[in-house]
């Protein structure tokens, strides 16, 4: 989310279910963000995404645990890479007391992985307390995409899965996967700068995501 897409989600007469907020990405204005975010007509998943699982800004983790500390309060949800969990255990176990839900997150962005490691990482997330697993991997191959539904449609898995795909068969796996009972499906308001994402109106059109 930028600021523009801020001020057009805060005017939006039919918002989503939800609304994320890219903090790492609204990191240069964020004193405008926090003085804006009562605007906003729908409750918050706060993430300041890892460089590494393409973060803006290039945050370090005491830059980005301070902008999640700090939005804490006004989340519904918050979303935290794996690979991060072990730095923000005690974030995460904050959010817990505050009955903030926690989203465990990886993001593959140049191949979907097995599905033993996708399991793997499942159960990882789980032991950090996750109520939700995301994951967004690539799917620029049938293939890969087919990596991802066998995944998602496991049920081996003890915990709610949210899965994505990026690239050439991205919208498609989106679709698809909302479908198949994906617990979070994410879309862009508008354009989208991520290979794939569909917009909430194109998602509506499907009739996957009524209005409010």
């Amino acid at each position: 989310m930028s600021l523009a897409e801020f001020d057009f989600a805060s005017r939006m007469k039919e918002p989503p279910h939800l609304f994320e907020l890219r903090l790492d990405r609204l990191a240069r204005v964020i004193d405008r963000v926090e003085n804006k975010i009562s605007r906003l007509r729908a409750p918050l998943i706060i993430t300041a995404r890892d460089p590494m699982e393409g973060g803006a800004n290039r945050l370090s983790p005491s830059e980005r645990h301070n902008l999640l500390a700090r939005f804490l309060s006004r989340a519904r949800y918050i979303d935290v890479e794996l690979r991060s969990a072990p730095v923000f255990v005690s974030l995460l176990r904050l959010a817990r007391r505050q009955n903030v839900r926690r989203i465990i997150s990886v993001h593959h962005l140049k191949n979907t992985p097995s599905r033993s490691r996708l399991q793997a990482q499942a159960r990882a997330a789980k032991t950090y307390g996750a109520d939700f697993f995301k994951v967004a991997t690539r799917t620029d191959t049938p293939a890969q995409l087919m990596r991802l539904l066998d995944f998602a449609a496991a049920k081996d898995v003890d915990i709610a899965v949210s899965a994505m795909g990026i690239g050439k068969l991205g919208a498609a796996s989106r679709v698809l996967l909302a479908c198949r009972g994906s617990a979070l499906v994410y879309v862009s308001l508008g354009r989208s700068d991520i290979e794939g994402q569909m917009s909430l109106d194109q998602l509506r059109a499907f009739g996957m995501a009524p209005p409010r």
